[in-house]
């Protein structure tokens, strides 16, 4: 890598409690003269440790205030251009994922000629897809169009201009906090684009029901806060995904229960949407397990989104919604 790569490139690494992960992500970004920042979000494994052992700058949260991940981002990327104000792209990685060798010079040589474009994603792959159905899914929900984008996810470099220009990511959000920043970027004139190259490998490392649970509900409070936030015309961000989810995951059981006390037992007939909507995408898409994730994600999603409202109801700020 050209010395001019490596002055123009920052990375900030976020992570807690990631262990040999961490060693993995970290020796994949550091070298060739690079300015690497990690923020630890209040990690007991020795990973403040291992970070600067291996040569990184290490910012520590406080944790006695709320933690998100747009928070940590947003500590990284301030404490690196304090540090290293040449510096005009930003590298985002969690430390769960593992830099593909190719993916900064890709980036960079991207963004340098298409001065349009604020940030450029690639594909994001799951190291261990063949683990468990939950792995898998996760592997094909970064498989993204190539080409023009609305939003990107959290592993993306983004041109630190138009990065402070906006004030960086909200750190109220405990989701979805990168597509919202992309609303705002898009707002300000600048394009998003997802390359056809191979950016990183993560470690999703979800093995249980549980986890999955929690991950889907997480993605229906980001999708109802972010139409919340970003909802009105022309945007209509998240308006659909929110919308979707309250009518499978709780309208058709208010249905159920509805017909159930008009019509008796007959009414639990509405229920066979659900089955009915699982052979439709098993056939359109030739894959009954993951049909039956997206039916049944929705259930999860409702009460992600659920939560968010009820949490405005109440006007309680709602805490990390953890999967790991």
């Amino acid at each position: 890598m050209s010395d001019n790569t490596a002055s123009a490139i920052g990375l900030v690494v976020i992570g807690r409690n990631e262990g040999e992960r961490l060693r993995r992500c970290l020796q994949s970004v550091l070298g060739d003269g690079r300015q690497v920042v990690y923020v630890d979000s209040g990690s007991t494994d020795g990973s403040v440790e291992l970070a600067r052992g291996l040569g990184a700058q290490v910012v520590a949260l406080d944790m006695r205030r709320p933690f998100t991940a747009a928070r940590a981002r947003n500590a990284g990327w301030r404490a690196l251009l304090l540090q290293a104000p040449q510096v005009r792209y930003v590298q985002f990685i969690d430390g769960d994922c593992e830099m593909n060798a190719g993916w900064l010079a890709a980036a960079q040589a991207f963004l340098d000629s298409h001065p349009q474009h604020a940030v450029v994603a690639g594909r994001l792959r799951e190291r261990h897809p063949e683990r468990s159905i939950y792995n898998r899914l996760c592997d094909i929900e970064w498989d993204t169009p190539v080409g023009d984008a609305k939003a990107c996810g959290g592993i993306a470099m983004v041109r630190a201009t138009p990065l402070q220009a906006v004030g960086g990511f909200r750190d109220d959000l405990i989701a979805g906090e990168e597509p919202e920043l992309c609303v705002r970027l898009r707002a300000a004139g600048w394009k998003i684009y997802r390359l056809d190259a191979d950016m990183a490998l993560h470690d999703a490392a979800m093995l249980h029901w549980r986890q999955w649970w929690r991950r889907t509900m997480r993605g229906g409070f980001a999708y109802a806060q972010g139409a919340w936030l970003h909802g009105a015309a022309p945007e209509r961000h998240w308006v659909r995904e929110t919308a979707r989810a309250l009518a499978w995951g709780a309208g058709v059981p208010l249905l159920a229960l509805a017909a159930v006390l008009a019509f008796g037992a007959w009414g639990l007939l509405v229920g066979l949407i659900y089955p009915l909507q699982m052979l439709r995408l098993a056939l359109k898409m030739r894959d009954p397990q993951r049909a039956f994730f997206l039916v049944a994600g929705k259930w999860a999603e409702a009460w992600g989104a659920i939560r968010f409202y009820w949490g405005r109801l109440l006007q309680r700020r709602q805490g990390i919604i953890e999967y790991k």
